[in-house]
């Protein structure tokens, strides 16, 4: 029997609420990633918003994305920091639409569990007419050029095809892993 996985209380109490049990954490391996406490403005997408990450990722990211447009390929992106009570809100707009738990936790992380909480990942979008957040990401020249140069940035693909985490497969998010590149 696995043992019991230790998260804070406020952690404890949302995913309580949403009904998402501790077995599934631990059958899926999830690892919990506290919110970041130092946060800068990596990006501002075209509608004002600003998008939050870590120091070191968003200059990262900065340099990441100027070598890409440098290669004539616009990458931007769709999200970023995102705080527990944020993906709790997601989760549960998903419920009142409808959708099964199970369905919702093919998509999204339970909150506590999303690499977004850590101010490391984003969820990249481009102007090669793909909708965000979509399987199609994959066919555009931005997620080419992000394959073959990611890494030299320290931004990895999160949750490729098959992925342990149980997640479905999503091309556009990527996350800084490199303390030190």
């Amino acid at each position: 029997m696995p043992r019991p996985i230790e998260r804070p209380e406020r952690i404890r109490s949302v995913l309580d609420s949403l009904a998402i049990s501790t077995d599934l954490i631990a059958a899926r391996s999830l690892v919990l990633h506290p919110e970041a406490q130092e946060l800068v403005v990596a990006a501002i997408g075209d509608d004002g918003r600003e998008h939050r990450l870590t120091p070191a990722a968003a200059a990262k990211w900065r340099e990441m994305s100027a070598a890409a447009l440098s290669d004539g390929v616009v990458i931007q992106i769709a999200s970023a920091f995102r705080s527990v009570d944020r993906q709790a809100e997601i989760i549960r707009a998903k419920l009142a639409e409808g959708l099964s738990l199970d369905a919702i936790l093919c998509t999204s992380a339970p909150p506590g569990y999303s690499e977004h909480h850590s101010g490391r990942a984003v969820d990249v979008t481009t102007d090669e007419g793909v909708a965000p957040l979509e399987p199609e990401f994959e066919k555009t020249r931005a997620f080419r050029w992000l394959s073959k140069n990611a890494g030299r940035f320290g931004f990895a693909l999160s949750y490729p095809a098959g992925n342990p985490s149980g997640y479905d497969y999503e091309p556009w998010h990527w996350c800084f892993r490199a303390t030190e590149v």
